[in-house]
C-alpha cells in the first residue's frame, strides 16, 4: 500500500512535524485542507490551487452523492480524474451535513433516513453505504459515518451518540475490510471519528472504543461548532492523550488564524475549515496583521497591497483600493482574488508552523500571531 504516515519531529507543546504519503502524493504535516465541498474549491481553479501548493483537499459526500451521482463519477474515471485533480483528496461521510437537515432526517440505529435538500427525494445513508460512496468516489483518506449532535447538548443525547458512532464505526470498517478482502488492497485509508460532545469522559470513552476497531487514522468531530475556544482544546487534549502517537489524527471544521497553532501544540496533524473560502467571497481578506474588511470606506484610495507582508500573486499585483473596488461593483473576480489570497495566507501560515515546529519555537510563533490578531490591521 502506497500509504504511510511518518513523524520527524516533535515540539516542546506536543506538536509534532510530519509526512502522510498518499497514492496522490506526500503531504507535509500539521497541513490545513482547503474545503472543495462540490468537487471545487470555491472561486478558484486546479491550477491556481497547485500553485498556491495545496497538497491535498476536501470533497462532500453528501453533495457528491445527490450530485452528480457517486456511479457517474466512477464510471468517469473517479473524483481525482473527474475534477482533474491529481494530488490527494479526503472525503468527510456526508454525516454532519445530514444531520444539519434537523427538519429532512430521522437517525436510527440502522442510518440516517433523510430527504434531499435538492428535490426531495428519500435517501437512506447507512455506515456501510457511506463507505461505498467514498469506495466510488476514490478519495485518498475517507471518513466513516458519525452521529453529529449540537452543542451544548445533554449527557443522555451525547452518550447515545457515542454508541451509535461506535457501532456505526465498527460496521464502517468491516465492510470497508471486506472489499479490501474481496478486491485486494484499496488505494484508500479509512479513518475513525471521536464524538461524545464537551464531556471529557465521553471523550475518552469514545476514543478508546474507536481505538479497539484500529483505523489508520484518527479524527476529533463535533467541536468548533459553537464553544469557547478554551473548550475546544480542553476537549481535544483530552482525546489526543489518548489516540496512537504513530497514527494521523485530524480535528475537523477549525480554524481561525490565530487559533490554528493552539491546536498544532496539542499533536493535531490536519484540518480543514470552509472559513478562508467563505470569508473571501465576504470580504474578509486574513492577513498577518489580522482581518481586513476590504468593503470599509477607509480603503477607497489604499494603494497597498492586502498585505505589504504577503508573497502571494494577489498582493503582488493588485491594490487594496482595486479589490474594494470589484466588491463594490460586485464583480466576481473579487471572490477569486480574495480567495487565492485567503487560501495562500492559511496555507502560507501553516508552512511557518511547520517551521517553527522544527525550529522549537511554536509557542513564541504562536503568541506572535495571537497579539498581532488582537491589535488589528492598520
Amino acid at each position: 500500500m502506497p500509504f504511510s504516515f511518518e513523524i520527524s519531529r516533535g515540539d516542546l507543546t506536543g506538536a509534532r512535524r510530519g509526512r502522510l504519503t498518499t497514492p496522490h502524493g506526500a503531504i507535509e504535516t500539521p497541513v490545513f485542507m482547503p474545503v472543495g465541498t462540490q468537487a471545487t474549491v470555491k472561486s478558484l481553479r486546479n491550477e491556481a490551487l497547485e500553485e498556491l501548493g495545496a497538497r491535498i483537499i476536501l470533497g462532500n459526500t453528501y453533495h457528491l452523492y445527490l450530485r452528480p451521482g457517486h456511479e457517474l463519477i466512477r464510471k468517469l474515471g473517479g473524483l481525482h480524474q473527474f475534477m482533474s485533480w491529481n494530488r490527494a483528496i479526503l472525503t468527510d461521510s456526508g454525516g454532519y451535513q445530514v444531520f444539519s437537515l434537523s427538519e429532512l432526517r430521522k437517525i436510527t440505529d440502522e442510518g440516517v433516513r433523510f430527504r434531499s435538500h435538492l428535490d426531495g427525494s428519500e435517501h437512506l445513508l447507512t455506515p456501510e453505504r457511506a463507505a461505498e460512496i467514498q469506495l466510488a468516489l476514490g478519495s485518498d483518506i475517507a471518513m466513516v459515518l458519525d452521529e453529529c449532535i449540537e452543542t451544548p447538548a445533554p449527557r443522555d443525547k451525547a452518550e447515545a451518540a457515542v454508541k451509535r458512532t461506535a457501532a456505526w464505526a465498527k460496521r464502517a470498517r468491516e465492510y470497508f475490510l471486506q472489499q479490501a478482502q474481496r478486491n485486494g488492497d484499496l488505494p484508500q485509508w479509512q479513518f475513525g471519528i471521536v464524538q461524545g460532545a464537551t464531556f471529557a469522559d465521553l471523550r475518552r470513552d469514545s476514543a478508546k472504543q474507536l481505538i479497539e476497531i484500529s483505523f489508520p487514522g484518527y479524527a476529533v468531530g463535533g467541536l468548533a461548532v459553537g464553544e469557547p475556544h478554551d473548550i475546544t482544546c480542553e476537549i481535544t487534549a483530552e482525546v489526543t492523550a489518548l489516540l496512537p502517537k504513530h497514527k494521523p489524527r485530524y480535528l475537523m471544521g477549525v480554524g481561525r488564524p490565530e487559533q490554528i497553532a493552539d491546536y498544532v501544540a496539542l499533536g493535531i496533524d490536519m484540518m480543514d475549515c470552509v472559513l478562508p473560502t467563505r470569508a473571501a467571497r465576504h470580504a474578509c481578506l486574513y492577513t498577518s496583521e489580522g482581518k481586513v474588511l476590504i468593503k470599509n470606506a477607509r480603503y477607497a484610495q489604499d494603494q497597498r497591497p492586502v498585505d505589504p507582508a504577503c508573497s502571494c500573486s494577489v498582493c503582488q499585483r493588485y491594490t487594496r483600493a482595486y479589490l474594494r473596488h470589484l466588491f463594490a461593483a460586485g464583480e466576481l473576480t473579487a471572490a477569486i482574488l480574495a480567495t487565492h489570497h485567503n487560501i495562500h495566507f492559511y496555507l502560507d501560515l501553516m508552512r511557518q508552523i511547520r517551521e517553527a515546529i522544527e525550529f522549537g519555537n511554536l509557542a513564541k510563533f504562536s503568541s506572535e500571531v495571537q497579539a498581532r490578531y488582537a491589535a488589528g490591521p492598520a
